[in-house]
Protein backbone atom coordinates (compact mmCIF):
# COMPACT_ATOMS: atom_id res chain seq x y z
CA UNK A 1 0.00 0.00 0.00
CA UNK A 2 1.43 3.56 -0.96
CA UNK A 3 1.75 5.68 1.69
CA UNK A 4 -0.69 8.29 -0.09
CA UNK A 5 -3.36 5.64 0.28
CA UNK A 6 -2.63 4.83 4.01
CA UNK A 7 -2.64 8.07 4.47
CA UNK A 8 -6.12 8.52 3.02
CA UNK A 9 -7.27 5.50 4.86
CA UNK A 10 -5.87 6.78 8.18
CA UNK A 11 -8.17 10.05 6.80
CA UNK A 12 -11.15 8.19 6.36
CA UNK A 13 -11.13 7.07 9.89
CA UNK A 14 -10.50 10.71 11.46
CA UNK A 15 -13.28 12.45 8.95
CA UNK A 16 -15.81 9.76 9.84
CA UNK A 17 -15.75 10.21 13.76
CA UNK A 18 -15.96 14.24 12.89
CA UNK A 19 -19.14 13.68 10.92
CA UNK A 20 -20.65 10.85 13.28
CA UNK A 21 -21.88 13.92 15.23
CA UNK A 22 -23.83 15.73 12.88
CA UNK A 23 -27.54 14.65 13.23
CA UNK A 24 -29.80 13.74 10.33
CA UNK A 25 -33.07 14.61 10.08
CA UNK A 26 -35.82 12.61 12.20
CA UNK A 27 -37.47 10.09 9.96
CA UNK A 28 -39.62 7.40 10.42
CA UNK A 29 -38.32 4.28 9.96
CA UNK A 30 -38.10 2.64 6.85
CA UNK A 31 -40.88 -0.50 6.86
CA UNK A 32 -38.52 -3.23 4.67
CA UNK A 33 -34.80 -2.74 4.78
CA UNK A 34 -32.59 -5.01 2.15
CA UNK A 35 -28.51 -5.35 2.42
CA UNK A 36 -27.67 -7.00 -0.37
CA UNK A 37 -24.13 -8.94 -0.51
CA UNK A 38 -22.85 -10.47 -4.28
CA UNK A 39 -21.22 -13.74 -1.92
CA UNK A 40 -22.75 -16.35 0.11
CA UNK A 41 -23.36 -16.77 3.65
CA UNK A 42 -20.40 -17.31 6.15
CA UNK A 43 -18.08 -15.86 4.52
CA UNK A 44 -16.70 -12.19 5.50
CA UNK A 45 -19.35 -10.22 3.16
CA UNK A 46 -21.62 -12.01 4.59
CA UNK A 47 -20.81 -11.15 8.36
CA UNK A 48 -20.17 -7.46 8.12
CA UNK A 49 -23.62 -7.21 6.18
CA UNK A 50 -25.33 -9.51 9.07
CA UNK A 51 -23.30 -7.70 11.70
CA UNK A 52 -24.47 -3.99 10.66
CA UNK A 53 -28.46 -5.12 9.62
CA UNK A 54 -28.99 -6.37 13.26
CA UNK A 55 -27.22 -2.36 14.39
CA UNK A 56 -29.87 -0.97 12.08
CA UNK A 57 -32.95 -2.04 13.02
CA UNK A 58 -35.86 -0.83 14.40
CA UNK A 59 -34.20 2.63 14.44
CA UNK A 60 -33.63 3.17 10.33
CA UNK A 61 -35.63 0.08 9.15
CA UNK A 62 -38.00 -1.88 11.21
CA UNK A 63 -37.07 -5.17 9.25
CA UNK A 64 -33.43 -5.25 8.02
CA UNK A 65 -32.43 -8.53 6.29
CA UNK A 66 -29.43 -9.70 4.40
CA UNK A 67 -29.87 -10.87 0.81
CA UNK A 68 -27.11 -12.88 -0.66
CA UNK A 69 -27.44 -12.67 -4.18
CA UNK A 70 -23.95 -14.60 -5.43
CA UNK A 71 -22.51 -15.31 -9.14
CA UNK A 72 -20.58 -13.50 -11.57
CA UNK A 73 -17.85 -12.75 -9.10
CA UNK A 74 -19.58 -9.92 -7.47
CA UNK A 75 -21.16 -8.51 -10.23
CA UNK A 76 -25.10 -10.12 -10.08
CA UNK A 77 -25.72 -7.93 -6.66
CA UNK A 78 -24.35 -4.49 -8.29
CA UNK A 79 -26.53 -5.16 -11.51
CA UNK A 80 -29.57 -5.49 -8.80
CA UNK A 81 -29.49 -2.69 -6.98
CA UNK A 82 -28.71 -0.85 -9.68
CA UNK A 83 -32.29 -1.19 -10.90
CA UNK A 84 -33.60 -0.78 -7.39
CA UNK A 85 -35.46 2.43 -6.25
CA UNK A 86 -33.09 5.18 -4.53
CA UNK A 87 -34.97 5.95 -1.13
CA UNK A 88 -32.90 4.09 1.25
CA UNK A 89 -34.56 1.01 1.09
CA UNK A 90 -31.96 -1.20 -0.67
CA UNK A 91 -28.05 -1.16 0.58
CA UNK A 92 -25.38 -2.35 -1.51
CA UNK A 93 -22.39 -3.68 0.03
CA UNK A 94 -19.91 -4.61 -1.63
CA UNK A 95 -15.66 -5.26 -1.92
CA UNK A 96 -13.72 -2.97 -3.59
CA UNK A 97 -12.70 -5.23 -6.37
CA UNK A 98 -16.10 -5.21 -8.19
CA UNK A 99 -15.78 -1.27 -8.69
CA UNK A 100 -12.29 -0.78 -8.70
CA UNK A 101 -10.62 -3.43 -10.86
CA UNK A 102 -13.46 -5.07 -12.92
CA UNK A 103 -13.69 -2.26 -15.01
CA UNK A 104 -10.29 -2.85 -16.58
CA UNK A 105 -10.78 -6.66 -16.95
CA UNK A 106 -14.61 -6.51 -18.25
CA UNK A 107 -15.31 -5.25 -22.13
CA UNK A 108 -18.50 -4.54 -21.26
CA UNK A 109 -19.40 -4.11 -17.50
CA UNK A 110 -23.45 -4.22 -17.08
CA UNK A 111 -22.92 -1.82 -14.82
CA UNK A 112 -21.06 1.62 -14.48
CA UNK A 113 -19.55 1.49 -10.77
CA UNK A 114 -19.66 5.93 -10.81
CA UNK A 115 -22.86 6.32 -12.49
CA UNK A 116 -24.83 3.62 -11.30
CA UNK A 117 -24.16 3.75 -7.44
CA UNK A 118 -24.05 6.16 -4.86
CA UNK A 119 -21.16 5.84 -2.29
CA UNK A 120 -22.40 5.91 1.45
CA UNK A 121 -19.89 4.74 3.92
CA UNK A 122 -16.58 2.40 3.99
CA UNK A 123 -17.15 -0.69 6.20
CA UNK A 124 -14.06 -2.11 7.07
CA UNK A 125 -10.65 -3.10 6.07
CA UNK A 126 -8.97 -5.94 5.70
CA UNK A 127 -5.49 -7.88 4.53
CA UNK A 128 -5.46 -10.98 2.53
CA UNK A 129 -3.47 -14.78 3.34
CA UNK A 130 -2.08 -17.56 1.57
CA UNK A 131 -2.81 -20.95 2.66
CA UNK A 132 -2.46 -24.24 1.81
CA UNK A 133 -4.17 -27.49 2.51
CA UNK A 134 -3.45 -31.24 3.46
CA UNK A 135 -2.93 -32.01 -0.62
CA UNK A 136 0.18 -30.17 -0.42
CA UNK A 137 2.83 -31.63 2.09
CA UNK A 138 3.51 -30.49 5.62
CA UNK A 139 6.62 -29.63 5.00
CA UNK A 140 5.77 -26.42 3.12
CA UNK A 141 5.69 -23.93 5.94
CA UNK A 142 6.23 -20.68 3.45
CA UNK A 143 5.74 -18.75 0.28
CA UNK A 144 9.29 -19.85 -1.44
CA UNK A 145 9.28 -23.87 -0.14
CA UNK A 146 5.12 -23.80 -2.01
CA UNK A 147 6.37 -22.49 -5.06
CA UNK A 148 9.30 -24.74 -5.09
CA UNK A 149 6.83 -27.29 -4.41
CA UNK A 150 4.50 -26.45 -7.04
CA UNK A 151 7.94 -25.98 -9.65
CA UNK A 152 8.63 -29.72 -8.69
CA UNK A 153 4.75 -30.91 -8.66
CA UNK A 154 3.06 -28.83 -12.06
CA UNK A 155 0.39 -30.99 -12.46
CA UNK A 156 -0.75 -30.08 -8.11
CA UNK A 157 -0.02 -26.20 -8.97
CA UNK A 158 -3.10 -24.57 -8.38
CA UNK A 159 -4.74 -21.98 -6.03
CA UNK A 160 -8.63 -20.87 -5.47
CA UNK A 161 -10.12 -17.72 -5.07
CA UNK A 162 -13.80 -15.98 -4.31
CA UNK A 163 -13.78 -14.77 -7.76
CA UNK A 164 -11.90 -14.25 -11.19
CA UNK A 165 -10.80 -10.91 -11.82
CA UNK A 166 -10.57 -9.98 -7.89
CA UNK A 167 -7.85 -9.68 -5.86
CA UNK A 168 -7.13 -12.75 -4.32
CA UNK A 169 -7.24 -13.58 -7.54
CA UNK A 170 -4.02 -11.62 -8.64
CA UNK A 171 -1.93 -12.13 -5.62
CA UNK A 172 -2.09 -15.91 -6.71
CA UNK A 173 -1.14 -15.15 -10.45
CA UNK A 174 1.75 -12.11 -9.24
CA UNK A 175 2.81 -15.07 -6.63
CA UNK A 176 3.27 -17.83 -9.41
CA UNK A 177 4.84 -15.36 -11.96
CA UNK A 178 7.55 -14.29 -9.33
CA UNK A 179 9.10 -17.46 -9.22
CA UNK A 180 8.50 -18.40 -12.68
CA UNK A 181 5.71 -21.17 -11.90
CA UNK A 182 1.87 -21.78 -14.02
CA UNK A 183 0.02 -21.31 -10.92
CA UNK A 184 -3.22 -22.16 -12.05
CA UNK A 185 -6.18 -20.71 -11.12
CA UNK A 186 -10.34 -21.65 -10.11
CA UNK A 187 -12.49 -19.18 -8.92
CA UNK A 188 -15.36 -19.93 -6.50
CA UNK A 189 -18.36 -17.88 -5.51
CA UNK A 190 -16.74 -16.78 -2.57
CA UNK A 191 -13.73 -17.65 -0.01
CA UNK A 192 -15.20 -20.39 2.26
CA UNK A 193 -16.19 -22.88 -0.71
CA UNK A 194 -12.85 -22.42 -1.78
CA UNK A 195 -11.63 -22.98 1.70
CA UNK A 196 -13.63 -25.62 2.24
CA UNK A 197 -12.74 -28.03 -1.10
CA UNK A 198 -8.90 -26.93 0.45
CA UNK A 199 -8.96 -28.88 3.37
CA UNK A 200 -11.23 -31.52 1.72
CA UNK A 201 -8.09 -31.74 -0.54
CA UNK A 202 -9.78 -30.87 -4.04
CA UNK A 203 -7.35 -27.80 -4.51
CA UNK A 204 -4.00 -26.98 -3.22
CA UNK A 205 -4.22 -23.56 -1.97
CA UNK A 206 -6.36 -20.61 -1.50
CA UNK A 207 -5.87 -16.94 -1.43
CA UNK A 208 -8.28 -14.46 0.29
CA UNK A 209 -8.86 -12.44 3.17
CA UNK A 210 -6.79 -13.34 6.54
CA UNK A 211 -9.98 -13.76 8.78
CA UNK A 212 -11.44 -16.30 6.39
CA UNK A 213 -8.64 -18.94 7.46
CA UNK A 214 -8.31 -18.07 10.84
CA UNK A 215 -10.56 -20.98 12.70
CA UNK A 216 -9.33 -23.66 10.28
CA UNK A 217 -5.71 -22.69 10.90
CA UNK A 218 -6.60 -23.04 14.48
CA UNK A 219 -8.00 -26.58 13.81
CA UNK A 220 -5.05 -27.60 12.10
CA UNK A 221 -6.62 -27.88 9.15
CA UNK A 222 -4.95 -25.79 7.15
CA UNK A 223 -1.84 -23.36 7.22
CA UNK A 224 -1.42 -19.85 6.45
CA UNK A 225 1.58 -18.96 4.78
CA UNK A 226 1.76 -15.56 4.44
CA UNK A 227 -0.13 -11.89 4.54
CA UNK A 228 -0.66 -9.56 2.35
CA UNK A 229 -0.64 -6.14 4.52
CA UNK A 230 2.30 -3.62 4.80
CA UNK A 231 2.70 -5.14 8.46
CA UNK A 232 1.60 -8.66 10.04
CA UNK A 233 -2.29 -8.92 10.51
CA UNK A 234 -3.59 -8.70 14.40
CA UNK A 235 -4.93 -11.25 13.34
CA UNK A 236 -2.25 -13.88 12.32
CA UNK A 237 0.34 -12.08 14.17
CA UNK A 238 2.35 -15.34 13.83
CA UNK A 239 2.14 -15.40 9.96
CA UNK A 240 4.81 -13.57 8.07
CA UNK A 241 3.91 -10.91 5.22
CA UNK A 242 4.89 -11.09 1.79
CA UNK A 243 7.39 -8.11 1.98
CA UNK A 244 8.99 -10.13 4.71
CA UNK A 245 9.39 -13.00 2.74
CA UNK A 246 11.29 -11.22 0.19
CA UNK A 247 7.99 -10.39 -2.17
CA UNK A 248 9.03 -6.70 -1.84
CA UNK A 249 5.89 -5.38 -4.47
CA UNK A 250 3.25 -7.95 -2.57
CA UNK A 251 1.62 -5.20 -0.14
CA UNK A 252 -1.72 -5.60 -0.83
CA UNK A 253 -5.06 -4.85 1.36
CA UNK A 254 -8.66 -4.23 0.65
CA UNK A 255 -11.98 -2.30 1.90
CA UNK A 256 -15.85 -2.82 1.85
CA UNK A 257 -18.11 -0.17 1.08
CA UNK A 258 -21.65 0.33 1.29
CA UNK A 259 -23.77 2.02 -1.56
CA UNK A 260 -27.07 2.67 -2.55
CA UNK A 261 -28.73 3.07 -5.79
CA UNK A 262 -27.44 6.26 -8.42
CA UNK A 263 -29.86 8.95 -7.64
CA UNK A 264 -30.61 8.94 -4.15
CA UNK A 265 -31.05 11.95 -2.50
CA UNK A 266 -28.26 13.56 -0.04
CA UNK A 267 -30.83 13.45 2.58
CA UNK A 268 -31.46 9.93 2.11
CA UNK A 269 -27.51 9.23 1.63
CA UNK A 270 -27.24 11.25 5.14
CA UNK A 271 -29.74 9.18 6.98
CA UNK A 272 -28.16 5.81 5.57
CA UNK A 273 -24.93 7.23 6.37
CA UNK A 274 -25.33 7.85 9.86
CA UNK A 275 -26.93 5.16 10.42
CA UNK A 276 -24.57 2.70 9.01
CA UNK A 277 -21.77 4.38 10.78
CA UNK A 278 -23.52 4.26 13.82
CA UNK A 279 -23.93 0.25 13.36
CA UNK A 280 -20.29 0.17 11.93
CA UNK A 281 -18.93 1.91 15.64
CA UNK A 282 -21.00 -0.24 17.86
CA UNK A 283 -18.64 -2.51 20.10
CA UNK A 284 -20.63 -5.82 18.99
CA UNK A 285 -20.06 -4.73 15.47
CA UNK A 286 -16.36 -3.64 16.43
CA UNK A 287 -15.72 -7.39 18.09
CA UNK A 288 -17.87 -9.29 15.98
CA UNK A 289 -15.79 -7.86 12.60
CA UNK A 290 -12.77 -8.72 14.17
CA UNK A 291 -12.98 -12.44 14.43
CA UNK A 292 -13.26 -12.01 10.78
CA UNK A 293 -10.30 -10.02 10.81
CA UNK A 294 -11.82 -7.20 9.53
CA UNK A 295 -11.37 -3.62 10.95
CA UNK A 296 -14.34 -1.86 11.03
CA UNK A 297 -14.33 1.99 9.37
CA UNK A 298 -16.54 3.99 8.71
CA UNK A 299 -16.00 7.01 6.41
CA UNK A 300 -18.40 9.96 4.70
CA UNK A 301 -19.70 9.38 0.99
CA UNK A 302 -16.96 11.65 -0.19
CA UNK A 303 -14.28 9.65 1.25
CA UNK A 304 -15.60 6.35 -0.08
CA UNK A 305 -15.59 8.44 -4.06
CA UNK A 306 -11.93 9.02 -2.93
CA UNK A 307 -10.55 5.77 -2.01
CA UNK A 308 -12.44 4.05 -4.63
CA UNK A 309 -10.38 6.84 -7.54
CA UNK A 310 -7.55 5.68 -6.22
CA UNK A 311 -7.63 2.20 -6.45
CA UNK A 312 -9.51 2.44 -9.54
CA UNK A 313 -5.97 4.42 -10.59
CA UNK A 314 -3.96 1.85 -8.91
CA UNK A 315 -4.89 -1.06 -10.45
CA UNK A 316 -5.18 -0.10 -14.47
CA UNK A 317 -1.07 -0.83 -14.49
CA UNK A 318 -1.04 -4.05 -12.83
CA UNK A 319 -4.01 -5.32 -15.02
CA UNK A 320 -2.60 -4.20 -18.10
CA UNK A 321 0.64 -5.55 -16.47
CA UNK A 322 -0.77 -9.31 -16.21
CA UNK A 323 -2.82 -9.44 -18.68
CA UNK A 324 -5.86 -10.77 -17.38
CA UNK A 325 -9.54 -9.98 -19.16
CA UNK A 326 -12.74 -11.34 -18.44
CA UNK A 327 -11.73 -13.46 -21.79
CA UNK A 328 -8.74 -15.13 -20.60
Amino acid sequence: MSLSRRTLLQTVGAGALLAAGASARAQAALENVKIITGFPPGGTSDTICRRVAAKMAPGYGRSVVVENRTGAGGQIAIQAVRTMAPDGATILQTPMSMLGIYPHIYRRLPYDPVADLTPVTLGCTFDFGFAVGPAVPASVRNIAEFLAWCKANPAQANFGSPAAGSVPHFIGVLLGRSAGVDLKHVPYRGTQPAILEMIGGQIQAVSGPVGEFTQHVAAGKCRLLASTGATRSRFAPDTPTMVEQGLRDMSFSEWFGFYLPARASAEVVQRANTALRAALADKETVDGLAVMGLEAKSSTPAELAALLKADTERWGPIVKAIGFTAES
